[in-house]
């Protein structure tokens, strides 16, 4: 995985190259103390992960990925706390605050490693990252019951616990592998392998009575007979 760090402080930037030196799977391919040279280089490359600073001179790092038009997968690295809610409605891998040792440095690079992989199908897919507050959650696809949405918001159920999270249903629903999952009603999705009993206009999934519309009959009943 191809990374670049931009940091107006060169101490900095040698913490961070000096931490990169250890991840296995990752390739910190250049550095910048100016951000504008850093964005020359970004006309002409393009990295898999950007390690940015927030306060910087003449552009805030926030500014700067905004201005990105070909956005990589993003870690903050700053001393500030307080922007810590923008950066992840940004949807920011990781927040690390500085200084921070090397095993919450590897921590964060390990969650960009997996979504890289992701996003480039380069293995098997069995879970997604759901936003939960200011962190991205790895849930595994088996574990999910059924999504409900709330206005805003969205309940993933899963076997021993729920996670709400701030997205709009079709945003959730496309984190989810469409063979697995179907929408059977205007605010419930179900994983078809829970259901334990389909009646007229309802399902059953672990004792909890799931409403099913007429719009979305028929796609349950396609789901089921795969």
């Amino acid at each position: 995985m191809r990374a670049i760090a931009i940091d107006d402080e060169p101490i900095a930037l040698e913490i961070i190259k000096s931490h990169a030196s250890k991840v296995p799977f990752l390739d910190l391919t250049a550095t910048f103390t100016d951000a504008f040279k850093a964005l020359e280089y970004l006309q002409k490359e393009q990295p898999d992960l950007l390690f940015l600073d927030i306060k910087m001179p003449d552009i805030s790092g926030l500014e700067f990925f905004n201005s990105l038009s070909k956005k990589p997968l993003v870690i903050f690295t700053t001393a500030y706390s307080e922007y810590a809610v923008t950066s992840f409605e940004m949807d920011a891998v990781d927040y690390l605050l500085k200084p921070f040792s090397l095993s919450r440095f590897l921590k964060g690079c390990n969650k960009a490693y997996e979504l890289y992989n992701f996003r480039n199908g380069t293995e098997t897919v069995d879970h997604l990252y759901i936003k939960n507050g200011y962190e991205q959650v790895k849930v595994m696809y088996d574990e999910i019951l059924y999504l409900e949405a709330t206005g805003n918001y969205v309940t993933f159920v899963l076997k021993d616990k729920t996670i709400l999270s701030r997205s709009t249903f079709i945003e959730a629903i496309g984190l989810l592998p469409a063979e697995k999952f179907v929408r059977v009603h205007r605010s419930f999705v179900v994983a078809v392998n829970k259901i334990d009993k389909v009646e007229r206009q309802q399902v059953t999934i672990n004792k909890t009575v799931i409403p099913v519309s007429e719009a979305y009959s028929d796609h349950l009943s396609a789901a089921l007979k795969k």
